[in-house]
């Protein structure tokens, strides 16, 4: 008997399940191959699947490709956080033509990069808000190479960011203001320099970005620029490796946003649409999950449970009180 009713009771659930995804149909999610696009896309597919009874395949996704796959074939249905400054003459061509909708942010904060020092340092010199701030300190971020010198930190050789950091740096006259700009070789030189000064709580000073599972494990702050940022100068020079006379400037956000098919948009799944609106969150959450997985070894199927358990108040803010009910009771 109780074989029984537990086989009926699976039945039973898996009709209601069968007749839910009649009704929502199948979606398809782009799983990017980066570690806060792979969470959202197990995020979706959780939602999707769980809260509106959508059959969910996904695809693998990253940023050029997707998008101009979504543009010129209609597929994905979703690309969840799409990194639209990219590709943006395609995104606007994809937009006019009515191929894709921007259904609103991923990132509430965007997708940030900048110079970092460790939030103890700031703790205990909160004057230091700034980069010429923290150039007035070479003390408090010393050179591995020579402690009688500060040291920036810049990105990964080859990187945008390792171009940006060399111009902002003469710039900002770090040379001649007592500092050395540091190559760290590669990413994992970088994070393997920033870890080792923060667990021996020792000054230091970098280009870093966010969201990421570093920013999400240390504590770190980000210098402002001490000027608002002139995206025409930014254009001239100071993407410019090769450029004589960089000035200083503020670190444009990347606009991080999501992205549907318009076939999505007019299929008439309201639902799905208002939580794809909806469906927002902020760097430091992001990137606190991140870190977990990172140090668990999570794919993007735990690190969304993990999610769901730790972050409330976020995801329900997403849902209606019966959708927010079944994701409770499906993890």
């Amino acid at each position: 008997m109780k074989n029984l009713l537990a086989i009926s009771t699976v039945a039973l659930i898996a009709g209601i399940a069968s007749n839910a995804s009649a009704a929502c149909g199948t979606v398809t999610v782009a799983n990017m191959n980066w570690q806060s696009g792979e969470l959202l896309a197990h995020v979706d597919k959780f939602i999707l699947e769980y809260g509106f009874g959508c059959q969910v395949e996904f695809v693998p996704g990253d940023t050029v490709p997707t998008i101009t796959s979504m543009v010129e074939k209609g597929q994905p249905d979703i690309a969840g956080e799409a990194w639209v400054d990219l590709v943006p003459e395609i995104v606007r061509r994809g937009v006019d033509e009515h191929r894709i909708v921007n259904i609103g942010p991923a990132l509430t904060d965007g997708g940030i990069q900048g110079w970092y020092i460790p939030k103890f340092i700031v703790d205990a010199h909160p004057e230091i808000k700034t980069v010429d701030d923290a150039f007035a300190h070479p003390e408090l971020f010393p050179a591995p190479e020579n402690t009688a010198k500060g040291a920036v930190f810049n990105g990964p050789t080859g990187s945008g960011g390792s171009v940006v950091t060399a111009q902002l740096f003469k710039a900002y006259g770090g040379e001649a203001k007592g500092f050395d700009l540091v190559d760290p070789g590669t990413q994992a030189g970088l994070d393997g320099a920033m870890a080792r000064a923060y667990e021996h709580k020792e000054g230091w000073m970098g280009y870093y970005w966010s969201p990421t599972a570093l920013l999400g494990k240390y504590s770190m702050v980000r210098l402002e620029a001490g000027v608002t940022n002139d995206a025409a100068e930014w254009k001239r020079c100071n993407t410019v490796a090769d450029c004589p006379d960089p000035k200083k400037n503020e670190w444009p956000k990347d606009h991080v946003v999501t992205l549907v098919s318009q076939k999505l948009a007019e299929s008439g799944n309201a639902g799905v649409i208002d939580y794809l609106r909806k469906r927002s969150w902020d760097n430091q959450t992001v990137s606190s999950v991140m870190s977990w997985m990172t140090d668990t070894q999570a794919g993007g199927d735990d690190g969304a449970v993990h999610f769901f358990k730790e972050h409330p108040e976020v995801w329900k803010s997403w849902l209606s009180a019966d959708v927010a009910e079944k994701i409770t009771a499906a993890f």
